[in-house]
């Protein structure tokens, strides 16, 4: 059966307004937003594929394929979505723009109301900002004193250690911010969100420099694709 030859109530847009969202699959989702397909290619068939794992072509190297659910879709750039055929720029700016629209509700939420008020907020507002990143990114949460969200920060990208997270730099953003308090994140883009043994130190060592004017380090979360782990939860702060 053709997508066109499925009864009305099965069509994405119509199972949606009778049944409620969460009666549809990421790629039926998918295909409301990006409305129309192509040539030998529905709409459904397009937002699967786009939702297929990534592969990497032996040849060229290149990388082909989906981008592997929605999350990764959702955190790839405008410029990444090029290489998608039918992907023209207002679909392609539509896709960024949802993302974005869900960090900023995330953000409204946590400046708005105590940050631990809303712990899994600070999760997903954490991963949907670093935990797709195909590299490490450590940033800093800083809090107000009613801890309040008055900004995210991405200080450091590399392996974190000791060495190449500088709490002076960490500091001065502080003040900068005027913060009472932070909540230290970075990603783990391995998938696993256990802490090692080196965040566990940068963790102190940021903890006690900060302590030195007075701001808090309340939390340090580590993110994945899917997973993020509260340390403060965990009992290692």
């Amino acid at each position: 059966m053709s997508f066109k030859d499925l009864p009305a109530d099965m069509l994405p847009r119509e199972k949606l307004l009778s049944r409620g969202p969460a009666a549809l699959a990421d790629a039926e989702l998918l295909a409301i937003l990006l409305r129309t397909g192509i040539v030998g290619k529905n709409v459904l068939q397009m937002a699967q594929e786009l939702l297929a794992p990534p592969s990497t072509d032996a040849t060229t190297g290149q990388r082909q394929g989906g981008f592997g659910g929605i999350g990764g879709l959702l955190h790839t750039s405008a410029t990444d979505l090029e290489r998608i055929k039918g992907l023209g720029p207002a679909k392609r700016a539509e896709l960024v723009a949802v993302l974005e629209l869900a960090r900023r509700a995330l953000a409204q939420q946590l400046q708005q109301g105590e940050v631990f008020d809303s712990p899994e907020a600070v999760k997903h507002y954490l991963q949907l900002h670093l935990a797709y990143k195909g590299h490490e990114v450590f940033a800093v949460l800083f809090l107000d004193a009613q801890h309040r969200l008055l900004a995210l920060e991405e200080m450091f990208r590399g392996t974190l250690t000791q060495t190449s997270v500088y709490p002076r730099e960490v500091l001065l953003r502080a003040l900068h911010h005027r913060a009472a308090a932070v909540v230290l994140a970075h990603n783990h883009p391995s998938g696993h969100v256990q802490p090692s043994n080196a965040d566990s130190a940068l963790t102190q060592t940021l903890k006690t420099a900060l302590g030195m004017v007075d701001v808090r380090v309340l939390d340090h979360v580590i993110v994945a694709p899917g997973a993020a782990l509260s340390m403060a939860e965990k009992g290692l702060i």
